[in-house]
């Protein structure tokens, strides 16, 4: 289980060196915040890290009271795969 540091608009785990091995990040403006960027270390992949990170950026970005965007390609797939957050979704472009 790895341990996970949260910060305002971001969520992320080290090695033991400080290296950034998984990251998501999620900027908000005017009450949505946008999750851009969802990092995975290769050593890491195939092991629902990915998922694990957008799932905890939506649960903080509710917690927080924002909406939810998404411009990451990554964050978009795992959204259309889980319609349960299409109520709380918004600005989502499947264009990208």
């Amino acid at each position: 289980m790895m341990n996970y540091i949260t910060e305002n608009d971001r969520i992320y785990a080290t090695d033991d060196s400080g290296k950034v091995i998984a990251e998501v990040t999620f900027p908000a403006e005017n009450g949505v915040a946008t999750i851009d960027h969802t990092f995975v270390d290769g050593s890491l992949r195939g092991q629902g890290i990915a998922g694990q990170l957008v799932k905890m950026a939506v649960n903080k970005i509710l917690a927080d009271g924002n909406k939810i965007a998404a411009t990451c390609s990554y964050a978009l797939a795992w959204l259309k795969r889980h319609p349960e957050y299409d109520t709380v979704c918004n600005h989502i472009s499947y264009n990208n």
